[in-house]
């Protein structure tokens, strides 16, 4: 299974979202800074309104800086079935009705959804319910995962 394709899919996401993200940072922090935005009284706030959107975009950056440099360190490994699921694990899940689901387990931050080997694979971190309850398990295992009131089955159907 060549996992790269979906490292390099996600990695291709994480720039585009960094972008955006630096983009509107941009924008924010020339708006907060902007003299049209200097406070005539005390009741006038659109200067201090645009400064906390500067730096919650900011924050955004940061954070999307962080995931994309953990994406690109990221070390492929095989699976292990003396380990079990663990980081980097491509796996297929079927559910109590037969539908499947490939999953990729990677770094936090970066849940998506990506097309590779042909297929539609959801990426997701261990630290999601899901990924949480697939961590150590191994092909044939079922879990059990409770979303909005209501109990989910899987079967771990196949682990790469």
């Amino acid at each position: 299974m060549d996992k790269q394709s979906i490292v390099q899919q996600v990695i291709e996401h994480l720039t585009g979202d960094l972008s955006a993200a630096e983009q509107a940072a941009r924008v924010a922090h020339e708006t907060a800074t902007h003299e049209e935005n200097i406070a005539e009284n005390k009741y006038d706030t659109l200067g201090l309104e645009a400064a906390y959107l500067a730096a919650g975009q900011a924050r955004r950056v940061e954070e999307i800086g962080l995931t994309l440099r953990a994406w690109r360190q990221l070390q492929l490994r095989p699976f292990d079935a003396a380990l079990g699921i663990r980081l980097t694990a491509l796996m297929l899940l079927a559910d109590e009705n037969g539908g499947e689901q490939w999953l990729f387990l990677g770094p936090e931050g970066a849940a998506t959804k990506v097309h590779a080997l042909q297929r539609e694979i959801l990426v997701l971190s261990p630290n999601a319910p899901l990924g949480q309850r697939l961590l150590g398990r191994q092909p044939g295992d079922e879990i059990e995962l409770k979303i909005a009131g209501r109990v989910q089955h899987h079967e771990i159907i196949e682990a790469h």
